[in-house]
């Protein structure tokens, strides 16, 4: 009789590694799955397909999503101009849906009794991975070792070191998780609420030579054409370009403290230079080609956009309907956005755009009206005050 088939999603961490040895123990016929969002480099993708199959997987693939990823979700990130508390730019949380979607995929691909991945039971992950796997996967198991037995670090690496399988599995002061979208940092300083991180902790650190540099994106249609006038096709290379000349700086580091899915507060590091300037950039353009109550609008439906992403309701029907309006919204945000770059900080400097609503001929703001005379003003306010004189006509008394 044939062995049941569990695909796992293998990070090539010690959690996700316990998990395949000990289920090709068990019996299972172990395939492992890397979701690539942009996070993995092709070394580090050589390596965890060399150490799945010593491991004991009976197969091993790479599922390259980060270009999904980008058209089904990043994208509408860059629209809504999306940062969890005025801060985080959602970075690998968001991945983790695509991820488990992509699993999930390959799991009812080959037919597979089981998927198991390696969240433990304190953390978001387990909620974004098990639900997408309910949803898309009905019927198939899920297993998570890790978070069912409570495992400790030193039970893990034990059991892998008696069955053969020895890699460096130190636990280190700091735990990254690098996406295409930014980078996580948990561990360390971060447990101190009084407490940032210092220098050392970050991975990118500033090498630019010169010490200010100006930065041009240009979008058409809220999507990235060009960096610096040189024009890219593939929306992921302009955002790994932009990171590269970020990074330079060290900008995009900063500190989230949140709410999470499971109920307590969650404090986490970041660096993202990309996310933090593309949306920055991308927001400016915007102040001067939509208008106010596009703007506000959108505001609010990006706000529950990224909300929804965090909370791991990517799948929730009303996403794509959100996606609709922020699409829409990008018909003229068009032009080139310029920032300037200094070590550890950015600043906007100005927009050159053909939709540039700013241009208009009926008058520059402070300096002279053409649209209208001194009279039209003088009653367009006297109109606009007259709910405020009505009620203070009434209530005298209540005058602030």
């Amino acid at each position: 009789m044939a062995n049941k088939k569990v695909v796992v999603a293998f990070s090539g961490g010690l959690d996700t590694s316990y998990t395949v040895m000990k289920l090709t123990q068990d019996g299972w016929d172990v395939y492992a799955a890397c979701a690539n969002t942009g996070g993995f480099s092709a070394e580090q993708l050589k390596t965890n397909e060399e150490n799945a199959y010593k491991l004991g997987a009976k197969a091993y693939v790479t599922l390259d999503v980060t270009h999904e990823y980008y058209e089904k979700s990043l994208k509408y990130m860059i629209f809504g101009n999306v940062l969890r508390n005025n801060c985080y730019p959602i970075s690998v949380s968001s991945e983790r849906i695509f991820q488990a979607i992509a699993i999930a995929r390959y799991a009812k691909e080959i037919g597979a009794d089981a998927i198991a991945h390696g969240s433990t039971g304190a953390g978001n992950d387990q909620i974004r991975f098990d639900m997408t796997f309910l949803v898309m996967a009905p019927g198939v198991e899920i297993i998570t070792l890790t978070r069912d037995k409570a495992l400790s670090r030193k039970e893990e690496v034990d059991y892998l070191n008696e069955h053969g399988f020895y890699a460096d599995f130190t636990k280190l002061k700091y735990s990254y998780n690098v996406g295409i979208w930014g980078t996580s940092i948990c561990g360390g300083e971060i447990l101190d609420p009084t407490q940032g991180l210092p220098e050392e902790a970050y991975l990118k650190h500033v090498t630019a030579k010169e010490e200010e540099a100006e930065l041009k994106i240009t979008f058409e249609k809220g999507e990235i054409v060009a960096v610096n006038g040189e024009k890219f096709d593939d929306k992921i290379a302009a955002i790994q370009k932009i990171e590269e000349i970020g990074a330079s700086y060290a900008i995009g580091r900063d500190c989230n403290v949140g709410d999470t899915i499971i109920g307590i507060k969650g404090r986490v590091a970041f660096e993202a230079a990309a996310p933090k300037l593309i949306i920055e950039a991308h927001r400016l353009l915007e102040k001067s080609t939509l208008s106010k109550w596009q703007q506000y609008w959108k505001d609010q439906v990006g706000n529950w956009y990224g909300m929804f992403l965090h909370e791991s309701q990517y799948l929730e029907p009303v996403m794509p309907d959100i996606e609709a309006m922020l699409t829409s919204s990008q018909r003229n945000v068009n032009g080139t956005a310029i920032l300037k770059l200094r070590p550890y900080s950015f600043q906007t400097v100005g927009i050159d755009s053909p939709d540039d609503l700013t241009k208009s001929k009926l008058g520059e703001y402070g300096e002279m009206q053409h649209g209208w005379t001194a009279e039209d003003a003088k009653g367009f306010i006297k109109v606009s005050s007259t709910p405020l004189r009505v009620y203070y006509g009434m209530h005298p008394n209540e005058e602030r």
